[in-house]
């Protein structure tokens, strides 16, 4: 690839480019083999790649098939022309003129500057449309503007340009909060760079306005609101590690350092060495088990000083556009847990405020969350144990038909291995989603709502069985950790839960699950089912400790909860509420 950088040459208001490095032969071997697996998933017809559909189950109407992707389209456009071959010019130019031209121009429009998921549903089909599709799509052509221009004719190049002003002007529009933070960033990124490239004065103070908002904000709280993501705090990384290497405004230069250096300490301070699992609790995450770019991207920062695997680590085409390297002080994190580590963070310093445990130990790792919801992408309970080879998880779920219940409120206190739980639904929560599909009137319709507490990894292949009472205790050993779960409380209006366990050999899970309904279609006014709450505790340790002890008694509409010998107690309503006030009504103590 070339690298190539602006210079003040020409038009000043589109910068001339110049070739400043070429790419190692190393890193384009690399690069050749990442695009191997691409290669076959393009579409000559559409001028697109062609995959079958993946979804997190909103913003979509498409069920199933195979679909043509924008953003990931436009990603292996500029990874065609970061191999600086010739050959896979034309196809990367059709692909620009292809994509470009789903892009939705018009300023008078709701959707203006985004561009829909897939060339098969169009903006106004979408349920809703994703507005983040400015930021992540331009993104991906700011790379061809910023290294690619010249090679490409010029009407492209007239295209590519108004494309990343459309999009920066919708960004702009927008204008999210700095809570947003991976957006938050990414826009950041488009909007300056932009400005920079196209000497956009305007557009220059509101993107340097909008980092000193997110570099004040973040570091007032101390973590990113999108806490703990390994998904996301890995974008947000790599968004400030394009802002470190593109951006050239000096007074931003040192805000990113700074945040750069947080997005870093965010992912070593929670990594697991023995099971070489990213520790909870997670704001966001899609996949439970951390995949094997993620390691990667860790060994190819630390100059391979971190080393995960034998050889070379897989190849992706992004990393030799996006170098991130880690702190060389942080490196120790991600290779050795000497002894048990406790550490408490506030993410958000609300009312109250939004504080995460995470307890690493040799033999497992578990972490918890304060106070959140249930949603899909939470894992506001979440424990790791097993091996590098063979890692184990826990996860806790709440369940409606099938599907993570956005409206049960999660809270907790946490010692060492012990956490203390409950759970209460809000009226006006979301289903699905937090916001994209809120309940209507405080009422929704199952088939079958239960809390889950979802086993993966080797222990997914492992069929449990379920206590036969509700008041006994599940009792688990995996080598040398025991795990001990055990519910004090679980009512939804008349209705008391009961265990069952499950196993998915095809998806690799399994499950001990606490049932609060399950029979035909009917209809639940939440308001209306007092009480309806759940209280339960999780405790990890190994070697022989004492059972722990587990209290419930619910007085004047609470729930309250007592774990010994930890000392825990938790207190939260038992009638569905608001979600505001829900989320303020709980009280937690852990006596020392």
């Amino acid at each position: 690839m070339c690298l190539l950088s602006p210079v003040l040459a020409g038009d000043a208001n589109v910068p001339a480019l110049r070739v400043t490095s070429v790419m190692p032969a190393g890193q384009l071997d690399r690069l050749n083999r990442a695009l191997m697996e691409l290669h076959p998933q393009y579409d000559p017809a559409e001028r697109m790649l062609r995959r079958p559909l993946e979804s997190p189950g909103y913003h979509t109407t498409l069920k199933g098939g195979h679909v043509h992707p924008t953003r990931d389209s436009l990603a292996y456009a500029v990874a065609l022309l970061d191999t600086g071959d010739a050959a896979w010019l034309q196809r990367a130019e059709d692909i620009l003129r292809r994509v470009i031209g789903l892009q939705d121009q018009n300023p008078e429009s709701k959707t203006y500057g985004i561009w829909p998921w897939f060339l098969e549903e169009p903006l106004d089909k979408m349920s809703p449309p994703d507005w983040n599709w400015a930021d992540f799509c331009g993104v991906q052509l700011l790379q061809v503007a910023r290294d690619h221009r010249q090679r490409l004719p010029p009407d492209l190049q007239a295209s590519l340009e108004a494309a990343i002003k459309h999009a920066a002007r919708s960004i702009q529009r927008r204008n999210v909060g700095p809570g947003y933070t991976n957006i938050a960033l990414m826009g950041t990124y488009v909007t300056l760079l932009a400005a920079e490239l196209y000497g956009l004065d305007d557009l220059r103070e509101y993107a340097l306005q909008r980092l000193r908002n997110f570099h004040a904000y973040t570091l007032q709280n101390g973590a990113f609101t999108e806490y703990n993501s390994p998904p996301y705090t890995v974008v947000a990384l790599k968004e400030l590690g394009r802002m470190r290497h593109h951006v050239q405004n000096a007074e931003a230069r040192p805000l990113v350092e700074e945040i750069y250096r947080l997005a870093w300490e965010e992912i070593a301070r929670h990594f697991h060495p023995p099971t070489r699992q990213w520790a909870g609790p997670h704001s966001r995450c899609y996949r439970t088990l951390l995949p094997s770019s993620t390691l990667a991207m860790i060994q190819l920062a630390t100059d391979g000083r971190v080393r995960f695997f034998p050889g070379e680590p897989p190849a992706t085409f992004d990393e030799p556009r996006v170098p991130v390297p880690c702190p060389r002080d942080l490196e120790p994190f991600f290779t050795r847990l000497d002894g048990p580590r406790e550490f408490h963070e506030t993410f958000v310093k609300g009312d109250p405020p939004i504080v995460g445990t995470t307890y690493l130990a040799p033999a497992f790792a578990v972490g918890s969350v304060n106070r959140s919801y249930l949603w899909n992408q939470r894992r506001a309970l979440l424990a790791y144990w097993g091996s590098a080879e063979k890692p184990s998880y826990l996860h806790l779920r709440f369940l409606h038909d099938g599907y993570d219940f956005a409206a049960a409120q999660f809270f907790s206190v946490q010692r060492s291995g012990d956490v203390l739980a409950g759970i209460n639904f809000a009226t006006n929560g979301g289903d699905t989603h937090p916001s994209l599909d809120k309940i209507k009137d405080g009422a929704i319709r199952a088939r079958d709502l239960r809390l889950r507490l979802e086993f993966g990894g080797a222990a997914g292949e492992r069929a449990f069985t379920a206590p036969t009472r509700l008041s006994e205790a599940a009792e688990l050993r995996f080598d040398n950790l025991r795990v001990h779960l055990a519910v004090g409380y679980a009512r939804l209006g008349g209705l008391q839960g009961r265990w069952e366990a499950g196993l998915d050999k095809t998806n690799g899970t399994a499950w001990l699950d606490l049932v609060l309904y399950s029979g035909a279609d009917r209809q639940f006014r939440l308001a209306e089912l007092e009480p309806a709450a759940l209280g339960l505790a999780a405790c990890f340790s190994s070697g022989n400790t004492p059972s722990p002890r587990l209290a419930a008694k619910v007085t004047e509409g609470r729930l309250h909860l007592a774990l010994d010998p930890a000392r825990l107690s938790l207190s939260l309503p038992v009638r569905p509420g608001a979600e505001a006030a829900l989320q303020k009504s709980f009280s937690a103590d852990s006596a020392p």
